[in-house]
């Protein structure tokens, strides 16, 4: 494109200052890539400035289009970017910067590694500056536009590329005149026999097409000129690509896809376009299934319009597409058109809060550190298929095809799905791998007293969110757990050496030993025990240096047979008050464990008998036998207790219930379960637990 016909398009918004900015621009890209040339044979400054027309024609700002003109400059010439920010300010030097590819002679394992390096910075840059993508996307364009010079081998990797990231991004940013443009010419270099057998299909009925279409158009045109509606009705093209994607999708022919015509009525305001809607359907009859309001529920990308697909007079299916011309603007545009109509459209905070998604890559790139992970990712997250879920309040949530209550739980806020216990859809508790579909309306159920996340919920979630949000939990767990027990087991160590750990485990002193096994933190090293890492005795060892008495002698073993015996005392836990060496019994009946109130009796030949004080086995039993009993303390003493879980049976459940008795840290002896005929199953279990708090 030259630079008069640049001109000639953004002359028609851009102020005179304006102009001179980008003719500035151009001035000085043409000198900095003067002699440079592109595979085609032609100067290299007509790629950017073709890229600026491109644009320009979505009317971009003029920062922005200094900025596609410029975007070459750093990676293809000798100009750097310091110069860039003194001759056209720091914005226009930070988005040629995300533009920047980074330099081959960093160290990669692979051309894949280096080239998602490269969309990783770009897409973190995009999330800084929307711009940023804009000319990408633009750049990409005028690049297919041109991909006939290149070898087969390198078309085919651009065009598969393209589909895979580009088109899918011009459709999240809701650029449709650039996303069809992207994807019929990827299909071309793709699959050159299907996309000209298509081709050849559509202009074989064209005119019969176009006959049908006319008709409808004049009797839609009749009718709103009788309802005083003005209205600016014309055919809807239909993209190759589209086509194509039905045919594979829902393995059809070409004589089998029936919405070939479509048509599109264009509008002043919203009450004009549900009235229309109306006057549609009482001349034909509406496919059922088939109507869409995006006005109502707008769509991530800014997109809203009405869809209906009636049978037309010929029998066949007619597809409507209903908007303002303002919604028109910006389902071309999308993203694009802020900067283009903004001025009393909406305000720059309702602009940011619909581009929130996009900070979404900010968080999700300092999660994931390899590069691909954090690509494919993305993919998932963005270029896949959305539901469209609802809160209980209304708000509307996207998520990619197959997300389960998981998904919709950590995307409502990180302990939402942290204390998940269970989800309702449309009123009706669901299993956690159920499959969201497009309307449904989720309730999280949550508790406090959570375990917190099951490592099969990985395995469960479809977004790369939630996913990283469940393995970031594990991390902090895992790392608090290891903590507590490796102090533990220093407390321990500490006390058969006859040392007092609440004196020795003074900070300093901590902090030193720490130091001397290379450690940051003193917790750091708890963990390093807790895991295995160090063993608990080099640590005390360290810390109780200079502690010991010099007279200390070296260990020698005692002569077993030579200690005195001692009688041991089977108390449970449990004194008898006043009363010593007496045989106390925890009953079977009720299980008492510390932190329960208690009671005792004396039994006939069997000790005293000590129950909960609210078993029933105590009533009836005579006054005279009854005997004060209290719970003293035993730390290393454990109780086994028998508890029911019931629930509705699904696969994983006792498996889930394992897990959990398991992250507790209880020993479990004994565990059998059923299920009834109502499908709810009952699990029996016996542990072993400290007190009534654990």
């Amino acid at each position: 494109m030259p630079i008069e016909k640049l001109m000639e398009i953004v002359a028609r918004y851009l102020t005179k200052e304006e102009l001179e900015q980008v003719k500035r621009a151009y001035l000085f890209a043409a000198e900095a890539h003067k002699g440079q040339t592109r595979k085609s044979g032609e100067e290299y400054i007509h790629h950017p400035v073709a890229v600026a027309g491109i644009l320009g024609e979505l009317q971009m700002d003029a920062t922005t289009l200094t900025a596609a003109i410029l975007h070459d400059v750093v990676e293809d010439t000798g100009v750097s970017l310091e110069t860039l920010e003194e001759e056209f300010g720091e914005t226009v030097a930070q988005i040629v910067d995300g533009l920047t590819k980074l330099k081959k002679r960093m160290k990669y394992k692979s051309n894949a590694e280096h080239q998602a390096e490269n969309h990783r910075k770009m897409f973190v840059a995009m999330a800084q500056d929307i711009r940023v993508i804009l000319i990408k996307l633009a750049d990409r364009l005028h690049n297919m536009r041109t991909l006939r010079y290149l070898p087969e081998a390198k078309r085919r990797r651009i065009s598969q590329e393209t589909l895979e990231i580009f088109a899918p991004l011009a459709h999240r940013l809701g650029i449709s005149t650039i996303k069809w443009e992207l994807e019929d010419i990827a299909l071309r270099n793709l699959n050159p026999q299907q996309y000209y057998r298509i081709v050849n299909l559509m202009k074989q009925k064209r005119a019969e097409r176009e006959k049908n279409l006319e008709e409808v158009i004049s009797t839609i045109r009749e009718r709103l000129k009788d309802m005083d509606v003005e209205a600016e009705i014309s055919g809807r093209p239909k993209h190759i690509y589209s086509i194509y994607r039905k045919m594979v999708k829902h393995q059809k022919q070409f004589n089998e896809i029936y919405d070939l015509l479509a048509v599109r009525v264009l509008v002043d305001s919203i009450r004009d376009c549900y009235a229309v809607l109306g006057i549609i359907h009482t001349i034909w009859k509406p496919m059922p299934g088939r109507f869409k309001d995006y006005i109502a529920m707008p769509k991530a990308n800014l997109y809203q319009s009405l869809h209906t697909t009636v049978i037309g007079p010929k029998g066949e299916p007619i597809e409507v597409q209903i908007r303002t011309r303002e919604m028109h603007r910006v389902a071309e545009y999308g993203i694009a058109a802020h900067w283009a109509y903004k001025e009393g459209v909406e305000a720059e905070t309702t602009f940011n809060e619909k581009l929130k998604y996009f900070r979404e890559i900010l968080e999700m790139q300092q999660e994931t550190r390899d590069a691909r992970e954090f690509v494919e990712n993305l993919k998932v997250d963005w270029f896949s298929d959305v539901v469209f879920v609802f809160t209980p309040k209304g708000d509307v949530l996207e998520l990619p095809a197959g997300s389960v209550p998981l998904d919709f739980a950590y995307r409502i806020h990180t302990e939402v799905g942290n204390r998940c216990i269970g989800a309702k859809v449309n009123n009706k508790m669901v299993p956690l791998d159920y499959q969201l579909k497009t309307g449904d309306i989720v309730e999280i159920l949550t508790s406090k007293h959570s375990y917190g996340p099951s490592r099969d919920w990985l395995k469960l979630v479809k977004s790369s969110h939630a996913r990283n949000k469940i393995r970031n939990w594990f991390k902090k767990e895992q790392r608090e757990e290891s903590v507590a027990k490796g102090r533990e087991a220093i407390e321990t160590a500490l006390k058969k050496q006859d040392f007092d750990p609440a004196s020795v485990l003074s900070s300093d002193r901590v902090k030193e030993v720490a130091n001397t096994f290379n450690f940051p933190d003193e917790d750091d090293m708890y963990a390093a025990v807790g895991y295995g890492g160090i063993s608990p005795a080099q640590v005390v060892n360290r810390l109780t240096e200079g502690l010991r008495p010099e007279e200390e002698k070296p260990l020698v073993l005692p002569d077993v047979k030579a200690m005195p015996t001692r009688r041991k005392r089977v108390g449970h836990g449990v004194r008898v008050r006043g009363v010593d060496n007496l045989l106390v019994r925890l009953s079977r009946c009720c299980n008492p464990v510390p932190g329960d109130e208690i009671k005792g009796f004396v039994t006939q030949g069997r000790g005293v008998s000590v129950h909960r004080a609210d078993c029933p086995n105590l009533q009836g039993v005579e006054e005279n036998r009854m005997i004060p009993v209290e719970w003293e303390g035993v730390p290393d003493q454990y109780y086994n207790v028998d508890i029911e879980v019931s629930g509705l049976d699904r696969n994983g459940l006792l498996n889930e219930v394992l897990q959990a008795v398991s992250e507790c840290r209880v020993n479990l002896s004994a565990v059998n379960g059923k299920a009834d005929r109502r499908g709810m199953a009952t699990i029996n279990m016996s542990i072993s637990i400290r007190n009534i708090n654990h």
